[in-house]
């Protein structure tokens, strides 16, 4: 990446124009009673003459460019130490069409407004290995746990309604497949983030049964339930129904997240989901250990170099052929 060292310098070339000026206003003249020099031409001196002016003014840039100091700045970062394993399990029922949710001043469907959110959340977690499960009817992987931030986002953002199925919703098949991702893998801590606005209705395994197998892996399941107490569901033939409070079972999504040590939360509006992942955020973190190495490759050499080259060939103008009179 580029960068200045010292980037104030650059305001000196506000002064170069102002220095043009006073050196074209500034020149002596000498008068000449005669007119036969006029017939003759302009001569190549005469031709050249702004030349040492314009030489001067691209060495002093030259120059100033060379004092903010211009680098090529290489940064790695090294993960020493394991941090948090963290799924996201993201609902796309058809139900997480319902559009009573806002981003922005405009209507947006609860997938939308999840999608932002957790992306943020994603965004504040650059040393934990984070993976996203999609459920509907089914539960499948869409993304293993990674630090490849660029990719899981990527990935997040293609995620659309029933793309796991839209009619029905699988809590528990969900978590039990995030919580076979987070077995395969040591870590400190393992946290399924668990987002849904329906009951399980769908899957061989219920929420419940699926909560007991993750604590006994020691992983901890935050729950959060989306919606509104009356939102309108957008489906093939406009608007079907109403996404209340008693869509979402509240009290199995407390259950689940009480039984592995973790919490419930609810959510009716974009603002109280993102203090959700900001909570949750404050209340895991992370325990990796990452030091950023950093190299510089100085280039004010490309600049002053030239520079100074520059002011030497305008001196050297004029001493010599380009000699003005006094």
């Amino acid at each position: 990446m580029f960068e200045l060292q010292h980037p104030l310098w650059l305001l000196a070339l506000l002064l170069l124009p102002a220095l043009a000026l006073r050196e074209r206003g500034g020149r002596a003249r000498l008068g000449w009673s005669a007119l036969s020099r006029l017939r003759e031409g302009r001569g190549w001196r005469v031709a050249l003459a702004w030349l040492p002016s314009a030489l001067r003014l691209l060495g002093l840039a030259a120059l100033i460019v060379a004092l903010a100091r211009p680098q090529l700045t290489h940064r790695e970062v090294v993960v020493r130490s394991d941090g948090i394993d963290i799924m996201l399990a993201l609902d796309t029922s058809g139900s997480m069409e319902a559009l009573d949710f806002v981003i922005d001043g405009q209507q947006a469907t609860r997938l939308d407004v999840a999608r932002e959110v957790m992306a943020e959340f994603i965004q504040r977690r650059p040393y934990d290995r984070l993976g996203l499960v999609v459920f509907g009817e089914e539960a499948f992987t869409q993304v293993p746990l990674t630090l490849d931030e660029d990719s899981l986002l990527r990935f997040l953002s293609q995620v659309e309604i029933g793309m796991a199925g839209g009619n029905a919703t699988a809590v528990g098949q969900a978590l039990a497949v995030a919580s076979a991702r987070l077995a395969e893998l040591d870590a400190p801590s393992k946290v399924v983030i668990l987002l849904t606005d329906g009951r399980s209705n769908a899957g061989k395994l219920s929420p419940m049964q699926a909560a007991e197998v993750a604590r006994s892996l020691g992983i901890k399941v935050y729950t959060i339930g989306v919606g509104s107490h009356e939102g309108p569901s957008r489906g093939i033939f406009g608007l079907l129904r109403g996404g209340g409070r008693e869509q979402i079972d509240e009290r199995t999504l407390t259950r689940m997240a009480e039984l592995t040590g973790a919490q419930y939360f609810r959510a009716t509006d974009t603002d109280s989901l993102r203090e959700i992942y900001d909570t949750i955020d404050k209340l895991e973190k992370t325990t990796a250990e990452a030091k950023e190495y950093v190299h510089r490759e100085e280039l004010y050499r490309y600049a002053l170099l030239p520079g100074l080259a520059l002011l030497a060939l305008q001196q050297l103008l004029v001493a010599t052929v380009l000699r003005r009179l006094p």
